[in-house]
């Protein structure tokens, strides 16, 4: 299989995005930023395109490695 990315590089970004989501909220839990909608929609929407990116790096990673095989 061929990808545009790299598989590293594509759940060091799932990594990232889900650091940020749950960064987001600890620090408007904090008050160090004040809350807003935007702020908690941008949260959720890193933390769920996180957890996507992993899940599907995580995925073609094992493809990957599993190497060409029939189809069970």
């Amino acid at each position: 299989m061929t990808f545009r990315f790299s598989l590293y590089q594509i759940l060091g970004a799932a990594a990232v995005l889900l650091f940020i989501g749950a960064a987001l909220p600890f620090l408007m839990m904090l008050r160090i930023l004040e809350t807003s909608f935007l702020l908690s929609f941008l949260s959720f929407g890193a933390t769920v395109s996180g957890a996507l990116l992993g899940y599907l790096g995580t995925i073609a990673l094992y493809l990957n490695r599993r190497g060409p095989q029939g189809p069970w």
